[in-house]
Parts: C-alpha cells; structure tokens; sequence
C-alpha cells in the first residue's frame, strides 16, 4: 500500500480553507493508498516514511519563503517530493517571470524594485504593484499615476519588511475577460477555469481581498494552450512537474499572456471541476509507485 502525504498548513483558530484536500484524501484512500494530511512545518512529522510527499495548501510559505524552501529541500532529501525542491525555490520567487520572457513566453511586462531601490513608478497609466513572494492578491494593490504617494508607502512598507516588490501595468482586458487559470496533472490539461478581476480600484494593499472572485468553469482557446504549454515547456526540469497551473489575461493585443505561473501550492478547484478526481488520484498514485 503506497503512503502518500498531502501537505498543508495550520489554520489555527480558523476553518481550513482547502475544500479540495478531504476529498482529495478519500479518493487517494479508495484508490487503495494510505494517505495522510500533514502540516509542513510539523516537526514531528517522519517525512521518509511516505513513497511521495505532494504539496498542496501550504498557503503560508509566501510569507516564509526562506523557511519553506528549506523544507522542501531538508523533505526532498527524504523522499519523493512533488513539485520537487529546485521547482519550488525557482517558482516561489516571482522572478521567474523574467526567465519566461527571456525563452521567448509571453508575459505581463514586469519590473522589480529591491530594498533600496528608488520608487521608479509609472506615470502614465494604472500599474499594479506586488511582492515577488506572495499569493492570494496579499500586498498587492492598483493605481493610478496620480495615486503615486500612496503607491511610494506602499513600497516602503514591502521594502522594510525585506520584500522585492514588483511593477506590472495593469492589465486592462481583466475588467471584461477575467483571468484564466489553465490546471495541469500529470502531464496533462485537467481542466480550466476563469475568474474576475481581484484588484478594485482603491482597495488598499493589506485589505483582505477575495482570491478567486465569481470562479467558473473555462474551456481554454488553442491560443491560450498553446501560452500555457510554452510556459511549462520552459520550466527548468520540466519534467519533474506533477501539476502546475497558468494565469493567463489578454493582452494590449488580445493575445493571452503569462500573469503567474503556479508551481507550488495552486488550489485545483476540484470543487468545481468534480470529474477531475479520478485523473488527480490516478496521477498521484503513479507517482508514488515510482
């Protein structure tokens, strides 16, 4: 019987917000695994004892990154672990994006701004500003050129936390077309998905903010395949990826570009797309026979 960990955080207090991860467990178990749902920072947790470890909700490592890649290579060491650790330390840093767009993927243009750097902010049109290391929209706002001293706290308060920020335009087509998220298993299309647009005007950068705002259910275009295929393809060892999933908003041209690519913990929405659990349980259950 192969043992499998799903991996996730501690909520604490709070109702767990991973609706995917017991149905993911009973499916595993049925299909005649032994399958866990373990903390990532839980010491006491024996890492080697499982045939794969697969991270699913870690949805605090963005504000640990340091932390979590460390595990995630400490956890490696010890076993299967998938995505693996050079996958996930390239993908927690939203760096990459400049890696996508120097092998030729297209990408919502992006600069980066380091503790020190000089506030070098746009004044001609909305922009996005956001930390490299972050998910669920957290320290990310948009503004308008006239908004800038509030945009300059803003940066200050990422810079003095350590945080790069990044500089995005901000990309219009979302107001009307949404963003699509294209979900990979196991080397293939599992399903996809859109949602609204996350940002409103005026909504402050640590305000709550609603991830996935009015999500449903997508069928991809061959262009947008075709992006989101580029993009995998370009992943540094590739090949060891068992999911991903690719954001991707039109363009100033309507062709869809790379928004983020998401290697590390994406949610798979399986909630919505419920005829995608065998293809999950199937995959993952290849992987931990090896």
């Amino acid at each position: 019987m192969p043992r499998v960990a799903l991996v996730t955080y501690d909520p604490g207090p709070e109702p767990h917000r991973d609706r995917d991860l017991p149905v993911l467990r009973d499916a595993l178990c049925a299909g005649g695994a032994r399958a866990d749902v373990v903390v990532w920072d839980d010491v006491e947790v024996d890492w080697a004892a499982y045939d794969l470890v697969v991270i699913r909700s870690t949805w605090d490592y963005s504000w640990r990154a340091a932390e979590f890649t460390a595990w995630a290579h400490k956890c490696g060491a010890l076993t299967r672990l998938a995505n693996p650790a050079g996958i996930v330390r390239w993908n927690s840093d939203k760096r990459y994006l400049g890696d996508l767009a120097a092998a030729g993927v297209p990408v919502v243009p992006t600069r980066y701004l380091t503790p020190g750097n000089a506030p070098d902010l746009p004044d001609g049109h909305e922009y996005v500003v956001k930390p490299t290391s972050g998910a669920g929209a957290r320290y990310a706002a948009r503004y308008l050129p006239e908004e800038r001293e509030t945009a300059v706290r803003h940066l200050a308060r990422m810079h003095e936390e350590g945080f790069t920020a990044m500089v995005q335009p901000y990309m219009r087509a979302i107001d009307t077309g949404g963003e699509r998220a294209l979900q990979f298993f196991g080397g293939r299309l599992l399903h996809a998905s859109r949602k609204r647009a996350v940002l409103a005007p005026g909504t402050a950068y640590d305000a709550d903010k609603v991830a996935h705002p009015d999500l449903e259910p997508w069928r991809p275009t061959p262009a947008e395949l075709a992006v989101a295929e580029r993009a995998l393809a370009a992943v540094p060892d590739a090949a060891g990826l068992l999911y991903a999933r690719v954001d991707l908003v039109d363009g100033e041209d309507g062709e869809p570009v790379v928004m983020e690519l998401e290697l590390v913990e994406p949610n798979l929405f399986l909630f919505l797309h419920p005829g995608s659990v065998p293809a999950v349980r199937d995959a993952i259950l290849a992987a931990a026979a090896g």
